[in-house]
């Protein structure tokens, strides 16, 4: 109890999560058996990062941060509003549907949330968009980029707990589809409410041809990533090499807008984001050996299932554990902690690993648009003005729409596990 009461501490205080939980760590050690125990700590924390797919999430942000400087993110969103951009709401449409381009260039919520609040959030604000809905439109639509593959948050879970990622990146598709699919009827319905713009006229087809040629070497990154991955060709990890090679390639040849400095400049932000998930994960190796040591997982478990051993109200109770310390905490960092204690959860009521992931991760992407630690919307707000609490307002029915696509791929196994069943990932 002392080892958690010490972690809560040093997070109220504003100590950084991956120093809280090394600290927290060590006093779990000395807890266990004094002194003696600290010559475990250096051991777990290079095992907890010694895993080959790990590799795998520098080169995804590395390939998302070159994609992003050469002017990718523009021309997605330009093929996105020939195609939608002729219905009311045309361009809250396309923010949608651009979401799920960006999606195979980033898979970062934040990332997504930052670059559209720079470009598509102005340009809805001088097409008659009110601030407070574009930003509510953005931010719903950010986490889309960390459900579609390639999902950072599947990386680190199917890594911590030797899932397939392959197969998690497969299931991730579906769900990733649905929540822009369900956001595009919630801006349809509330058109009229909202008093959204409509364009005069539609793009003709020799314009959407045009926009569309020239977004194909954008458009050829995720099929890069995803065709390679799920065809079984390349890991992950080689896959996010080839992602990379393929973003320096066309940067330098195609938009020869990549210069020297420039990527050093995107190479230390790279390491910058890298290293605090690493940190996070290397010290969350002493914290988990001591819950093992001491029988954490087991307790949490025997104390829900105590409760009720019905897998539906197990299901529930573990969404709303992740959707609540999601409001309050990096989703990154939840992952890590809760990932060992509650999977073992999911295993006693049967749940498909991948199902599993499926359920973290869409529990945790949504807890990065709710107050008041929502990563997204204080990304939003830094960037566009916008106050939080009017972006909130505007954001309820994208949340509860994307809380309904959270339960029904929660409770319809068969939906969750559809893609990985037929690519030969999961029985």
């Amino acid at each position: 109890m002392s080892v958690a009461l010490i972690f809560i501490f040093l997070l109220l205080i504003g100590t950084p999560i991956g120093f809280s939980v090394g600290i927290a760590g060590v006093a779990g050690l000395i807890s266990m058996g004094g002194e003696k125990f600290l010559a475990v700590g250096p051991g777990k924390i290079f095992a907890g990062l010694d895993s080959f797919p790990f590799l795998a999430m520098p080169f995804f942000i590395l390939a998302g941060e070159i994609m992003n400087h050469i002017g990718i993110t523009d021309r997605l969103i330009r093929l996105a509003e020939v195609l939608v951009g002729r219905f009311r709401g045309g361009l809250a449409h396309a923010n949608m549907l651009a979401s799920v381009f960006f999606a195979g260039l980033t898979g970062s919520a934040t990332a997504d949330a930052a670059a559209f609040g720079r470009t598509l959030v102005p340009a809805m604000e001088r097409a008659g968009y009110k601030r407070d809905y574009a930003c509510a439109v953005t931010a719903a639509g950010s986490i889309i980029g960390p459900t579609i593959p390639p999902s950072g948050l599947m990386v680190v879970y199917g890594s911590l707990m030797g899932v397939s990622i392959s197969g998690l990146f497969a299931a991730g598709i579906l769900p990733g589809l649905a929540i822009c699919a369900i956001c595009m009827v919630v801006i349809a319905l509330g058109g009229k409410r909202e008093n959204l713009p409509q364009a005069e006229r539609g793009a003709t087809l020799r314009e959407i041809g045009q926009v569309f040629v020239s977004s194909l070497t954008a458009l050829a990154m995720p099929a890069i990533i995803l065709g390679g991955i799920l065809g079984g060709i390349v890991t992950p990890t080689e896959a996010a090499a080839i992602a990379v090679a393929y973003a320096l390639l066309i940067g330098t040849f195609v938009y020869r807008r990549l210069t020297l400095g420039a990527l050093l400049e995107m190479l230390i932000r790279t390491a910058r984001i890298t290293g605090v998930i690493f940190v996070i994960i290397a010290f969350a190796g002493i914290l988990g050996w001591w819950m093992s040591f001491e029988r954490i997982p087991q307790g949490i478990a025997q104390a829900v299932l105590a409760t009720s051993d019905e897998p539906w109200v197990v299901t529930a109770i573990i969404i709303a554990v992740l959707l609540v310390i999601g409001m309050v905490m990096d989703i990154t960092a939840i992952l890590i902690l809760l990932a060992p204690v509650l999977v073992p959860l999911t295993e006693t009521i049967g749940l498909n690993p991948i199902h599993a992931g499926v359920i973290f991760v869409l529990s945790l992407n949504i807890s990065l648009m709710t107050p008041p630690v929502g990563a997204c919307l204080f990304v939003l707000s830094s960037v566009t003005g916008e106050k939080i609490e009017r972006i909130t307002v505007k954001l309820v029915p994208f949340l509860l729409a994307e809380l309904f696509v959270l339960l029904v791929y929660a409770y319809w196994a068969d939906a969750a596990l559809l893609l990985p069943r037929l690519l030969g990932f999961t029985d």
